[in-house]
């Protein structure tokens, strides 16, 4: 008899697996560099993704970045993820870095408004990530962002910029031979919850200070509202995505 946390691995799984198949997420070859944050979702997706590597089709490697962000005041324990991922087997790159928050200027010189450290904290990691990325000769990156994030994404840009769009699946780099991929994309947030509290996957050690204090928070509110109103808008938001073909894009 399974265990609760075979259970529910085997569930999320289940929507792993059909998430690579229905969006082409993995093919034999394929040099897959993993964003490993130390979050429930990114430690799911790493774990996920390491098993799957051991079967034979299709044939990938897995490797993970770890960014940490001087001046942003939030922190991993480097050891268990070091840990974490000498169990799975997966080479683990650790890279510190920073960023400045000055206002910029434009062509005449006169000041513009500062970026949002959100912003330019994720623009820097994604930028140590594509490096590292082409120094190893990763075609693709991976990222732990579940169903709940890219519906909360679909709201915030229906609302704030007044387009329907989402962080996709699959996302083609046109500039570069590489791929943004979401294995976790079919996943409810809910479940990786449940598995990682089962499973004891280790909490951050300090939280970013800017995580309840973005759109992102309101977006979550708004989504929980209109389950509220109507159980199945997860449902009928995903299938409006998929619809107008918004999982699978090339930038």
């Amino acid at each position: 008899m399974r265990t609760e946390e075979e259970k529910h691995f085997h569930r999320i799984n289940e929507r792993f697996v059909k998430a690579f198949a229905t969006y082409k997420l993995l093919e034999d070859d394929d040099h897959i560099l993993v964003g490993l944050s130390g979050g429930k979702d990114s430690l799911c997706l790493l774990e996920l993704l390491a098993k799957r590597a051991r079967i034979s089709h299709p044939r990938f490697r897995v490797e993970a970045i770890h960014v940490r962000m001087e001046n942003i005041h939030y922190e991993t324990s480097t050891e268990y993820l070091l840990s974490f991922c000498d169990a799975l087997d997966v080479p683990l790159h650790i890279i510190t870095t920073s960023f400045q928050d000055a206002p910029e200027t434009d062509s005449q010189s006169s000041p513009k408004s500062p970026k949002q450290p959100c912003f330019l904290c994720s623009w820097n990691r994604r930028k140590q990530m594509f490096n590292l990325a082409q120094q190893l000769g990763c075609n693709k990156i991976a990222l732990g962002h579940h169903q709940d994030d890219l519906l909360h994404t679909a709201l915030m840009n229906l609302t704030f910029q007044g387009r329907f769009g989402t962080m996709p699946a699959r996302l083609k780099m046109k500039k570069m031979p590489l791929s943004i991929i979401r294995p976790l994309c079919m996943v409810p947030e809910s479940e990786i919850q449940q598995y990682a509290q089962l499973r004891g996957y280790e909490k951050q050690l300090k939280f970013c200070p800017y995580e309840h204090d973005t759109h992102r928070t309101s977006a979550r509110q708004l989504f929980e509202q209109l389950q509220q109103l109507n159980p199945e808008a997860r449902f009928s938001l995903w299938n409006a995505l998929c619809s107008e073909g918004k999982l699978v894009e090339e930038y």
